[in-house]
C-alpha cells in the first residue's frame, strides 16, 4: 500500500498518523483495521493490494472485518 507516495500521503492524512507512529502500531489490530478500511474505499487500491498479497480483494475485506469486530 505503502509503495505509492501519494497513496501513502492520503493515507496517512486521513488517518492523522505519522509514518512513525504507523511502523510502531502494525501490532495493533486497529491500525491494521484502518490500513483495510482505506483500501476497502478506494476499489483500485484494494484490487492492487490484494494482487500484491495473492489475496483476493474479497479476503481483504473479510480480514477488515474481522479485526473491526
Amino acid at each position: 500500500m505503502l509503495e505509492c507516495e501519494d497513496r501513502a500521503a492520503r493515507y496517512l492524512e486521513l488517518t492523522g498518523l505519522d509514518p512513525d507512529s504507523l511502523r510502531t502500531g502494525l501490532g495493533d489490530p486497529m491500525i491494521l483495521a484502518s490500513a483495510l478500511e482505506f483500501l476497502a474505499n478506494h476499489e483500485p487500491d484494494l484490487i492492487r493490494a490484494a494482487e500484491a498479497l495473492a489475496v483476493t480483494p474479497e479476503e481483504l475485506v473479510a480480514a477488515k472485518d474481522a479485526l473491526q469486530s
